[in-house]
């Protein structure tokens, strides 16, 4: 058996390539192209002060929205606190216009029962004339009482509709807050 020796056939480009090949692959750097260190730092932080840039840009936009927010939110709690002392006002008139209102009614039966017991001397028609102006001044009353109970319904609701407005906003101070941090 006859055998034949042959050495490794290579081609130039593979030589070349084998040549600069460093670390499977990696090519050496040529001194030729390369940069001062200095210079490629200063690249890095040039991109790094532009994202720092952005960065306190919208954190100080977050921050002013964030004041906005809770600078609304005082003016709503003030609104509430305005909203519950005219209620509350409201409520006192309603009791005072209830107690003049009951009142009336019973200074209007005693009146009543005076003059049928009484008669006074006055003919049927003047006590006519006088029940129609106890009548006219008890309905007068009732308007009153009326007027200021719907003044009252629509105070509460408005107070409701401001509490779930400032639930609102508290909700979305709590969502800015969160995403600050």
């Amino acid at each position: 058996m006859k055998r034949l020796a042959v050495g490794f056939m290579v081609t130039p480009e593979y030589n070349r390539w084998f040549r600069k090949r460093v670390n499977d692959n990696i090519r050496r750097p040529s001194l030729e192209s390369t940069q001062p260190l200095e210079k490629q730092l200063q690249v890095t932080s040039s991109e790094l002060e532009i994202i720092k840039q952005d960065f306190e840009k919208k954190s100080f936009e977050l921050g002013k929205k964030i004041e906005q927010f809770e600078e609304e939110n005082m003016h709503l709690r003030l609104d509430v606190d305005v909203q519950r002392s005219e209620a509350e006002k409201w409520r006192k008139g309603k009791s005072k216009a209830e107690e003049d209102l009951d009142s009336l009614k019973t200074d209007y039966k005693k009146l009543r029962l005076s003059m049928r017991t009484a008669g006074l001397g006055k003919t049927s028609e003047q006590w006519r004339h006088e029940i129609r102006e106890e009548k006219t001044k008890v309905d007068r009353w009732e308007r009153k009482f009326q007027e200021p109970q719907a003044r009252n319904e629509d105070l509460e609701k408005s107070l409701s509709e401001s509490r779930n407005e400032r639930g609102e906003l508290r909700a979305r101070v709590t969502e800015l807050e969160k995403s600050l941090h």
